[in-house]
């Protein structure tokens, strides 16, 4: 359980982001802190991995997905690990320090990341370590590099193209995370309340909002055993389309060559007027009947849209049907084109 538990109002959470606070009493107000760039958020549930050794930025090159070859020193990344079939398993924010390379992971995914990277080492020159007990995250509204003499930090590149890549959603330009500022602070445990400093704490009850406004996807949420990254319109950030050979690769390049994918991510309205609202993993059903058509993977309410949702639907629905989870209506927006 994180130290900033302690904090007056805080309210721990639950699912994948237990161990952390969800709140500290003002759910509301911590929203609109962070979205206004004033807010820090206690990630130190999130897993920590290092690699090191000369050996270590080419042979994460050859495990995942993104080009890190000569990656320079404080520049951020990020990359998966496909299954052999070319399914999500992990997701990886990658940065290196110029003698460590640096990954966070999802909550409770650090030993597996590090028990299959340590199984893949053969006679390679890395070291791998989870380091989750001594060194802790702390989510940041802030989109600059980490510099020397301050800790070491992932800048996230959503909802930009990174390398020679591919989008199935709008253009950066033209998408809702346009200008969005978010890094993750990596600071050994002991020093994570100075980190924090007098800057006010918001609670993953507001992160996630703004994640989900920003239509980011979440491994682990939004995510299950069939997802391969096209469907979440992962390439953008994630995946570089000609860096050669990785697990899973014969799946991204086939399902880029020949089309589309067999289901896609959907941004939906989902009517507030109930005092509930529907969870994670509701079947959505169209309004007028019929089958299921796919699922929720993230709710939140925001501090201007109100609730709103992720989810994970058949690449043939209509864009146009109004979808049904439970008694909750949802409206429709497209993210990865039909």
């Amino acid at each position: 359980m994180s130290v900033l538990l302690t904090r007056p109002g805080a309210v721990v959470g639950a699912g994948p982001d237990a161990g952390v606070a969800s709140h500290y009493g003002g759910p509301h107000k911590e929203q609109v802190l962070l979205a206004e760039g004033l807010a820090v958020v206690d990630l130190s549930h999130r897993g920590v991995v290092t690699v090191s050794g000369p050996d270590r930025l080419s042979w994460l090159h050859s495990l995942t997905t993104q080009l890190l070859i000569d990656l320079p020193p404080r520049t951020s990344r990020e990359t998966l690990i496909l299954s052999p079939k070319g399914h999500v398993e992990h997701a990886l924010h990658v940065v290196d320090d110029g003698d460590t390379t640096w990954l966070t992971t999802e909550p409770g995914a650090s030993g597996a990341v590090a028990g299959w990277l340590d199984s893949m080492r053969f006679m390679l020159r890395v070291e791998v370590e989870d380091v989750s007990d001594r060194y802790a995250v702390l989510g940041e509204p802030v989109g600059a590099e980490s510099v020397e003499g301050e800790p070491i930090a992932w800048v996230d590149p959503w909802p930009t193209l990174v390398g020679d890549t591919f989008v199935y959603g709008p253009e950066p330009a033209d998408h809702p995370a346009l200008g969005r500022s978010w890094r993750e602070l990596v600071v050994p445990v002991e020093e994570l309340e100075a980190a924090v400093g007098d800057r006010p704490l918001a609670g993953t009850w507001a992160a996630e909002a703004l994640r989900v406004a920003a239509w980011r996807p979440r491994a682990g949420v939004d995510t299950d055993h069939r997802t391969i990254p096209h469907e979440l319109d992962w390439l953008r950030t994630a995946v570089h389309l000609h860096k050669g050979c990785y697990r899973g690769q014969e799946t991204v390049a086939r399902v880029r060559n020949l089309g589309r994918p067999p289901r896609r991510v959907v941004f939906l309205h989902l009517d507030g007027s109930g005092h509930v609202l529907p969870e994670p993993g509701a079947e959505l059903v169209p309004v007028d009947g019929g089958r299921p058509v796919g699922q929720l993977t993230s709710v939140a309410r925001h501090h201007e849209d109100g609730p709103i949702a992720l989810a994970v639907v058949k690449r043939n629905l209509d864009p146009a049907t109004v979808l049904l989870a439970g008694t909750t209506s949802a409206a429709q927006t497209v993210v990865v084109a039909p």
